[in-house]
Formats: structure tokens, C-alpha cells, sequence
């Protein structure tokens, strides 16, 4: 860990240590934390979600989520939307549990921990850490269960949304910097970017009415990947959108 990274008071990270923690029917808490929670889902997120529902990227943007003024001031954030009811339950909350585990947000499947990823590093690549949270309704934290954060992220399954996620923030990094000033919220640029990320269907359409695609150097197999995969049209997507705001992008054009 690099000792002289400075934390909020209060905020240490986990590093090597183990936590103690398990969720299970069997804990009196089971499916608290699925209500009146405010969830920020990325792109990934809806990617995973939309397929395991099966509906279209834009059908889940319009069913499942309301857009929110989030920390980036250039860019709207997209948060779950609950169900309208007393409890403000998770619409995918059922009476077992979670009708969505396996493709679930990122931030269902981080909890117990919190990550935060450090940009400011010259090392040719980010650092993440992790902190365990503490809500007093949380009896998970009782449970004779422990975990190293390596084990935790390995059991959840996180490495796949991390990887996808440090790639969306750095672009939403690009977005804090408004690219498209002189246009104000909601201009043509932004419009663009909001679907390249939320709607990956609509980029899907857009891409082979206009395309996009035999505008650069792609494989075959790269072709392929693209016109078949959600997450490799997503990951494309986010290097066209740094080509489409900035010019510079890892792309090469024909």
C-alpha cells in the first residue's frame, strides 16, 4: 500500500487484513439492504442487466432508472430507480431474494466493501482500494465468515466488472473536463455519448447504419466480436467516443 496516500478521515483501507462478513437467508437482515438505497448503475451494469431481463438496453434505461446530477458536473449519472412503494424496494427484489444475483450492479456485488480506484498514480496503471462499510442494520458483519478483499473480489466475481468499470471512469474522467462546451446539457455530443455508454443497443444500429466499424483497422475477429458481444461494442464504443470528442483515441483509421 502506498503509506503516504491520504484517505478521508475516518476511511482506512483494508489492505492484507481479513473482515468478517455473510449474507443468507438465515441472517434477520436478509433483503434490508435492498430497499431505500440509492444505487448508481454503469455501463456494465446495464449491459449485464438489460441481457439477463431480456430487453433492450434502451426498454431498461426507460423501465429502471431515473438520471440524477451525480459528482460529474458535465454528465448526467444514472441511479436505479426503486420500486413506488412504502418500503422503495429494488424492483428485482423478490420473495426469495434476488431475482437478478447472477448479473447484479457492481455495487451489489462489492458490498460489504467500498472501492475507490487512485488516477493520480504515474505507474502505467490505476490502484484500487477497498473499505468495509458499516451500516447498523447490517448483521452480516455477526457471521462467523471471513474474507481477504483478494478472496472477496474472487467469490463475487469482480474482476470482470472492475476491469469494464476503470474503463468507463476514465471516460467519464474525459466528460468532467466538458467536452462539449458551447453546445450546454443535452447538446448532440453529449446526446451521442449518453448512448454509446447507456444504450448500447442504439450504438449497435448506429454503428452498421453508418459503418462505423469499416472506418478503422479492426481484425476480422475484432469485427466479429464487436457486431456480436455487448461488451466488446461497449469497450469499442467508449475508444470511439475518445476519438469522437478529442481525436485521439487507441483507433486507427483506414
Amino acid at each position: 500500500m502506498n503509506r503516504n496516500k491520504e484517505f478521508p478521515e475516518g476511511m482506512v483501507p483494508l489492505g492484507a487484513e481479513t473482515f468478517q462478513f455473510s449474507c443468507h437467508a438465515g441472517v434477520e437482515c436478509f433483503m434490508s439492504c435492498c430497499r431505500n438505497v440509492d444505487m448508481f448503475l454503469y455501463p456494465y451494469d446495464i449491459v449485464r442487466l438489460k441481457k439477463c431481463l431480456r430487453i433492450t438496453s434502451e426498454e431498461f434505461m426507460r423501465q429502471h432508472t431515473r438520471l440524477v446530477k451525480g459528482n460529474n458536473l458535465y454528465f448526467p449519472a444514472v441511479m436505479l430507480k426503486l420500486n413506488d412503494d412504502v418500503e422503495k424496494s429494488c424492483p428485482f427484489l423478490g420473495s426469495g431474494g434476488c431475482s437478478v444475483y447472477h448479473d447484479r450492479p457492481s455495487a451489489c456485488r462489492t458490498y460489504p466493501l467500498e472501492r475507490a480506484v487512485d488516477r493520480t498514480l504515474s505507474l502505467g496503471r490505476c490502484k484500487d482500494y477497498y473499505f468495509l462499510t458499516d451500516h447498523s442494520y447490517c448483521l452480516g458483519h455477526q457471521e462467523d465468515n471471513f474474507y481477504s478483499v483478494t478472496q472477496w473480489i474472487r467469490e463475487q466475481n469482480l474482476d470482470e466488472y472492475n476491469r469494464i468499470n476503470d474503463r468507463w471512469a476514465e471516460l467519464d474522467t474525459l466528460f468532467a473536463t466538458n467536452p462539449w462546451r458551447g453546445e450546454g446539457s443535452g447538446g448532440p455530443k453529449q446526446q451521442m455519448a449518453f448512448m454509446v455508454c447507456y444504450d448500447v443497443d442504439g450504438f449497435r444500429t448506429l454503428a452498421f447504419r453508418e459503418k462505423i466499424l469499416e472506418q478503422f483497422h479492426l481484425s476480422k475477429e475484432q469485427k466479429r466480436n464487436i457486431q456480436t458481444d455487448d461488451i466488446a461494442l461497449l469497450l469499442f464504443g467508449f475508444d470511439w467516443l475518445k476519438l469522437f470528442l478529442t481525436g485521439n483515441s487507441s483507433l486507427e483509421r483506414r
